[in-house]
């Protein structure tokens, strides 16, 4: 009954931001399962295109990565990068990509997508770069304003710390103290308000089953 009572409230939450995000110029999808999400993806992504991600565990645990490593795209994969520079060099040439594929940290009610990131290399390239930007998100990332986007995200990062093995305070805590630790993650805000301007950059695939954190 629990999972049957989550899925109804999830559908009726995805139908409900989906159209708050087109009131605001995002081109949106709702999809029910993984495999309708990887459908959807392939579908959007133009075949031998340049495609680069932003970190992200919704993108791990979707089986996106291994889509986007078939050989169907030029991936630019951060992820095997064999050290900083080179991931580095991975990441300045994602601000040409055709395609740059990322998750929101959390999608307000009223369709604001909102970013946190450590390096900036995420929020830079959603702000100006890449010539489609393909968000995939839970609905359980959506909250009622920025500020509760905020708590949420203070809420996450002590996980999001303790996943990449880092040494901040919140992963001998538990909380985020808002520290100064120089391997703090949570340092670049961003809230993308609109896609007015840029019609049809934004493209967010909503999902009705939990990912990511």
């Amino acid at each position: 009954m629990r999972e049957q009572l989550y899925a109804w409230k999830y559908e009726k939450l995805a139908e409900k931001v989906s159209q708050e995000l087109k009131k605001r110029g995002f081109e949106t999808w709702v999809v029910k399962s993984k495999e309708e999400l990887l459908k959807t993806v392939d579908e959007l992504i133009t075949p031998n295109s340049t495609v680069a991600v932003g970190g992200s565990v919704s993108l791990q645990e979707t089986g996106i990565l291994e889509l986007l490593r078939s050989g169907k795209y030029n991936f630019l994969d951060r992820y095997r990068a064999k050290n900083a520079e080179e991931r580095r060099e991975i990441e300045l040439k994602s601000f040409s990509a055709d395609y740059f594929l990322c998750s929101a940290n959390a999608i307000t009610e009223d369709g604001k997508l909102v970013f946190l990131d450590g390096n900036g290399n995420r929020v830079a390239a959603l702000s100006f770069g890449p010539r489609t930007i393909i968000i995939v998100a839970s609905v359980n990332k959506v909250v009622l304003s920025v500020q509760e986007a905020r708590e949420r995200i203070r809420y996450i990062s002590p996980m999001n710390c303790k996943r990449l093995n880092l040494e901040t305070p919140c992963t001998k805590t538990g909380w985020c103290i808002d520290c100064s630790s120089p391997m703090r993650i949570c340092n670049y805000f961003l809230v993308v308000e609109t896609s007015y301007r840029q019609p049809g950059r934004f493209k967010v695939i909503l999902t009705t089953f939990e990912l990511g954190l």
